[in-house]
């Protein structure tokens, strides 16, 4: 017999619940990099089971570099594949994409109307990609506060981020406090999750691995493209150790197990690329095959979407409504 009294909200209604939440997401702008699978991937792979978990595909993201419509699409598809394949349950995680969650770009609307042009200007990824040539858009300007959104939307706790990442957490911090100070205690401040072993991911040549620097090494790439990727790292001939090829192989090996592999084969250069290709190979090859099983059931990958996509709305539309409320635009 019912009592009359409202049980209250799970997380995944939108209520406070039990568990706290963990967020990640990455871009769709190209295929994914093992930088992407250390920085990101792996620990939230290390993390997530304990919460409650959101992995999001950060398509709205993409669109400050990314104008081909075609590819976005493909790529997110494939975005959504290399997390089924590095060993995400959906069963144990929401995995969404961002761009059928409308609240994301709203809130993003009402932090950029509480922080300054000047604090938006401190950010570094936005200094860093417009002096590697990417056009200065409003979108990759304002890049910092959709993020913030993303984040807070969902009271997240804990989001797991490489080193070059912190900053954004920080804008995160700074739009919750921003709008909790005008408008009265409605957003969580969020932590960063950072491996320090392996917080800066270094690409083929030498600087931080990235898409749009073109200097990745392929998470799903195949055996030929990653050994490929591998050999075309930059070294020099100032030393014993090509620092570029171990600075990556530190990743899957401990400095133990290296100190015996680059012993035994200094200044053959040659010869550390191709352990480390195979090393690689050895990681990546079983996430390969369960990639592959999932892109042969496309329906079962689109059916997991729309169950994220349901699961986040609803989380975010109650959030927002508090929000709209303590601003003003409540119901008249």
């Amino acid at each position: 017999m019912a009592s009359g009294k409202k049980r209250p909200l799970t997380q995944s209604e939108g209520g406070a619940g039990e568990r706290p939440r963990l967020l990640t997401g990455l871009q769709p702008s190209g295929q994914l990099h093992i930088g992407n699978y250390f920085g990101a991937l792996k620990p939230f792979l290390e993390a997530y089971t304990g919460y409650e978990s959101f992995l999001m595909v950060a398509d709205y993201h993409a669109l400050t570099t990314l104008k081909k419509p075609e590819e976005l699409e493909k790529h997110t598809l494939n975005a959504v594949l290399d997390y089924l394949g590095a060993g995400m349950d959906p069963a144990k995680v929401i995995i969404f994409r961002q761009s059928e969650v409308k609240q994301h770009t709203e809130l993003a609307w009402i932090f950029e109307c509480l922080v300054t042009v000047p604090f938006l200007m401190q950010a570094h990824a936005y200094k860093d990609k417009v002096a590697k040539g990417i056009e200065p858009n409003a979108g990759l300007f304002n890049y910092p506060m959709l993020m913030a959104a993303d984040i807070l939307l969902y009271d997240t706790e804990i989001v797991p981020v490489g080193q070059d990442q912190r900053q954004h957490i920080e804008y995160a911090r700074e739009a919750a406090a921003k709008f909790n100070n005008t408008y009265g205690n409605t957003f969580k401040e969020p932590k960063e999750l950072i491996l320090d072993s392996i917080a800066a991911v270094l690409g083929t040549d030498g600087q931080k691995m990235s898409k749009s620097y073109k200097n990745t090494i392929p998470l799903f790439g195949t055996e030929e493209e990653i050994h490929k990727a591998v050999m075309g790292i930059v070294t020099d001939s100032s030393g014993d150790r090509p620092e570029n090829v171990y600075a990556i192989h530190r990743l899957f090996k401990t400095d133990s197990e290296l100190t015996i592999i680059y012993d035994s084969n200094k200044g053959n250069y040659k010869k550390l690329k191709e352990i480390l290709a195979t090393d690689i190979e050895a990681v990546v090859a079983p996430m390969r095959k369960r990639r592959e099983t999932y892109a042969n059931d496309m329906p079962t990958v689109r059916a997991i979407l729309k169950k994220g996509k349901e699961k986040t709305e609803k989380i975010a539309e109650i959030k927002m409504k508090t929000v709209r409320t303590k601003i003003g635009l409540g119901p008249l």
